[in-house]
């Protein structure tokens, strides 16, 4: 399998809690903003994803908390497919949040699909964007799943 997507980020202020270190919902918008950015580079960027009337939707995120990470940390957030329907409407994202010294902080287990904005419906992913799904780095329990 290829090494999973990449992103860098520094912690900031605004994302801790009240102990000080980072909050549980940064580690989501880490992971969301990692999402993102790997569909961006596989070209589709949100005005693409506006033009083609359709959008990721979430329906479970699961994480695990493993160390705590403080602010001004620079973290590395990773995106690894885990699995696609196979009617292509529903997808499995993994996320791992890194340390700077590579100490795995959070793993995030996300599972949603692709939402038509005007039908107001899921929908299988279009023929382009699965060809870029396909070219997404996999995890090594990459499987195909019948969503629940």
């Amino acid at each position: 399998m290829a090494a999973p997507y990449r992103i860098a980020f520094t912690v900031r202020w605004a994302d801790l809690d009240p102990n000080g270190h980072m909050r549980h919902t940064a580690y989501m918008d880490y992971a969301a903003q990692a999402r993102l950015a790997c569909l961006a580079d596989l070209g589709f960027t949100l005005q693409r994803f506006h033009t083609l009337q359709l959008g990721p939707i979430l329906f479970r995120e699961d994480s695990r908390y493993l160390h705590e990470v403080r602010a001004n940390e620079r973290i590395t957030v990773t995106a690894a497919a885990v699995g696609q329907s196979p009617n292509k409407k529903h997808w499995r994202i993994r996320h791992q949040i890194l340390c700077d010294d590579g100490t795995l902080a959070c793993v995030v287990d996300c599972q949603g699909a692709w939402f038509d904005i005007v039908a107001r419906r899921v929908v299988p992913a279009p023929p382009e964007l699965d060809a870029a799904l396909q070219k997404m780095p996999k995890a090594e329990d990459y499987a195909d799943f019948i969503p629940r």
